[in-house]
């Protein structure tokens, strides 16, 4: 009887923030005989999937991983249509994020970023502020390592003495200090498509998340696949370095 009620107990625990490379757009659309940007689409539609299922699942925060600073090193013409998407997905899925109380949040450097994408992105935030439901965090122009540099540097910037500073410091000044401070670091990370790295994605927040991979491509990864990353999660045994 005891394990029963410790397995259920278990199953209960939610990653309170997911974050998400999403990965094999690309791949998936040249399967098909389609060009990348068809994948691009594509992914696009899965993360409106994705994400309503997480906000119906209880789920806290998702950062999914948009655009990657080493990303402006792809062909000119899929940036551009990358860098269009976010006004795509908010112009067609804004009445479902707002059903859903999903609020809109972006991490990442805004410099670079063309000014249309940008006022999508804003716009998104704006309307969705008064949501109390699931963050859906963009990590957009955003690079990890990138990410404790600016830290450091807005550290410096205040006259803090930098041979002092605590890990706490750090933290709040790194760009996920938007999210509330409980839900600023990943429970778990999903990474698709059958890679099995980082790509410089929250570099220092995931020191202790939980890392899921799956051969799925994106845009094939769905709410039940969500549910099996999940699943994987809940029997994890998070010692954070110690005992129980």
């Amino acid at each position: 009887m005891f394990n029963n009620l410790k397995n259920k107990a278990q199953e209960e625990i939610l990653p309170q923030h997911i974050g998400v490379i999403m990965d094999g757009n690309g791949r998936w659309a040249k399967a098909k005989g389609k060009p990348r940007i068809f994948g691009h689409k594509a992914g696009m539609d899965a993360l409106k999937k994705v994400a309503v299922h997480g906000a119906r699942r209880g789920i806290k925060v998702m950062t999914v991983y948009a655009f990657s600073t080493e990303n402006w090193a792809r062909p000119v013409d899929e940036v551009k249509f990358i860098m269009s998407l976010p006004i795509d997905f908010y112009g067609k899925y804004m009445p479902t994020l707002k059903a859903e109380n999903i609020q809109i949040r972006m991490i990442g450097e805004r410099e670079g970023l063309p000014k249309a994408t940008l006022a999508s992105i804003d716009r998104a935030a704006a309307e969705t502020a008064e949501n109390t439901g699931m963050i859906l965090n963009f990590a957009m122009n955003y690079g990890g390592r990138r990410d404790i540099i600016l830290a450091v540097q807005k550290l410096a910037q205040t006259g803090q003495d930098l041979t002092t500073v605590t890990e706490e410091e750090l933290a709040t000044a790194l760009q996920t200090a938007i999210l509330p401070e409980e839900v600023r670091e990943p429970d778990l990370i999903v990474r698709t498509s059958g890679e099995q790295r980082m790509s410089n994605f929250l570099t220092w927040q995931a020191a202790y998340s939980e890392l899921y991979f799956t051969d799925t491509a994106w845009p094939d990864f769905d709410e039940a696949q969500l549910d099996q990353a999940i699943l994987a999660f809940q029997k994890r045994d998070r010692r954070y370095g110690g005992l129980k």
